[in-house]
């Protein structure tokens, strides 16, 4: 009886790797599936191994970027649709302008002209191919519909990407301004205000209490300012490995979910993965239940992985999706509407992508607001704090000269 080789995705959302023993491929993969494993590679014990031992040395080297595995999603959807699966990742290998990414794709294309499916070439690029990945891919090969399954791949990956791209866009000049006014003002306290204090100290008069206020907070970041940077490194450190601790950082997650702006933010942006993601899985006939157990570990919110994998126990013990988005309580009232209308209507990948559309319009909308809000707010209290910098500069001068006139 022979030793089969497998690579599976457990009900957790985790990959594990080992051998059963079977007396044909058929009977490993129901022994698989019967232990509610979702297969993504199965062969011989000797090619299984022989995959592994190219694995480790791979996970060594450079792997596929997002942007990158997006352009690749793309170009295979579109070469798939007129020339065979072998011809398609030549022509992407050739045309490939990074060295790297040659040698990803080549390696594919080296493992498909060996006989093994597209999946199981992919796997022995773990970092560059996600599991979510391969096992839709492995979904469109079991079904003969991989051109078609690549094509919504892709959407799905230029639309994550889209969205990756406009919070990038969205932190970046408000981040970009706000350490500007940080540093301008840490520059007039350090280097301008101590010179004009100079000047003061021989009136001999009392000096006006916001003069003296800015005067002793000069002086302080002027003489200390490396032990402030010191406990910022050591805060910022401590706070780093709290969060590695999974009962802190869960909290941390819940209480980000609660703040009024962000929280919003990141539960909408979530609700639009999910929904588009679950939309493409129901199109290309993945199982629901493996395939939400796959993005649990790509959630890296703590809090929102905890309700996503509540949904997958659920939906596995034959719930509605609709009803464990509700009693989830973190997703968007929109959201549940719309997949309950989907799953009554039979149109669930419909509706799915349709509520994507609407958060992802909505998180564009409310950053949008948000920016134009928050951009005038930082220019008006960098503004404040440099106003009561130059008056409390200005008002001993003042004073100094209704003095000289008194005396005149």
């Amino acid at each position: 009886m022979p030793d089969f080789g497998y690579t599976v995705i457990d009900p957790s959302g985790r990959e594990r790797s080992g051998t059963v023993r079977a007396e044909n491929a058929g009977e490993a993969r129901a022994a698989l599936e019967a232990r509610r494993l979702f297969i993504v590679r199965m062969g011989e014990a000797a090619e299984s191994q022989a995959s592994g031992q190219r694995m480790p040395w791979s996970a060594s080297r450079k792997h596929l970027s997002g942007k990158e595995l997006t352009l690749f999603t793309r170009q295979l959807s579109t070469l798939a649709q007129v020339s065979p699966l072998e011809e398609a990742l030549r022509t992407i290998t050739r045309q490939s302008e990074k060295g790297h990414v040659r040698a990803i794709v080549g390696r594919v294309h080296a493992g498909v002209l060996e006989g093994r499916s597209l999946a199981d070439a992919l796997a022995a690029e773990p970092r560059s191919f996600p599991s979510l990945y391969r096992a839709m891919i492995a979904a469109g090969e079991r079904s003969g519909s991989l051109p078609s399954l690549t094509e919504r791949l892709s959407v799905l990956l230029e639309r994550q990407s889209e969205m990756r791209s406009k919070v990038m866009t969205a932190l970046a000049y408000p981040t970009v301004l706000a350490l500007f006014a940080v540093l301008v003002t840490m520059s007039l306290m350090i280097f301008v205000v101590p010179l004009v204090v100079e000047q003061f100290d021989t009136l001999g008069q009392e000096l006006p209490l916001l003069t003296r206020v800015v005067m002793g907070l000069s002086l302080f970041l002027a003489g200390w300012w490396w032990l402030l940077l010191i406990l910022l490194c050591v805060a910022c450190f401590a706070g780093w490995q709290l969060l590695k601790r999974e009962p802190v950082r869960l909290r941390f997650d819940a209480m980000l979910l609660r703040l009024p702006f962000l929280g919003r933010l990141i539960r909408d942006l979530h609700a639009a993965r999910m929904a588009r993601t679950l939309a493409t899985m129901v199109q290309s006939r993945l199982p629901v239940v493996e395939g939400l157990a796959l993005t649990v570990p790509t959630v890296h919110n703590r809090a929102l992985r905890r309700a996503t994998s509540d949904i997958v126990e659920a939906v596995r013990g034959g719930g509605s999706i609709s009803t464990a988005l509700r009693r989830a309580g973190v997703f968007p009232p929109l959201l549940v509407y719309l997949a309950a209308s989907g799953e009554s209507a039979g149109q669930l990948d419909t509706m799915l992508e349709r509520a994507a559309d609407y958060l992802e319009r909505e998180f564009d909308g409310f950053t949008a607001a948000a920016l134009s809000l928050l951009e005038p707010l930082i220019i008006i209290l960098m503004g404040g704090v440099v106003a009561v910098i130059i008056l409390s500069i200005l008002l001993p001068i003042m004073q100094l000269q209704s003095l000289t006139g008194v005396g005149a």
